[in-house]
């Protein structure tokens, strides 16, 4: 997707049930199909989860009921692309809870 990208495309909603849980991380859907310019994370458990962008180390602690959210684009520059690469996994993990932690994505075209 190039740096003058005049239209924003959704992926597919990804989502993970924290009844899921177990304390090792589990993978929140599929990697992205395309490089990202918006992601949100949205921890509607009732549970805190730590984000991990390679399956082993933390990156990110959500809070219950938290979301973050990373707009990777705003202030980039017109002659440069800045987005978070195709094919990134997230994974999540804590304690078994009620709730689903929700990822959305969206990409330039």
């Amino acid at each position: 997707m190039g740096s003058l990208s005049s239209r924003l495309y959704p992926e597919p909603l990804r989502s993970v049930a924290a009844s899921t849980f177990s304390g090792a991380y589990v993978t929140l859907g599929t990697p992205f199909v395309h490089s990202i310019r918006i992601m949100k994370l949205t921890n509607n458990a009732n549970v805190d989860v730590t984000v991990s962008w390679d399956g082993i180390n933390d990156h990110e602690y959500l809070p219950a009921g938290s979301f973050l959210l990373l707009d990777v684009a705003t202030n980039k520059e017109a002659s440069v692309t800045f987005e978070i690469a195709q094919n990134t996994q997230l994974s999540v993990k804590g304690s078994a809870g009620t709730g689903s932690v929700y990822l959305s994505a969206y990409y330039g075209a």
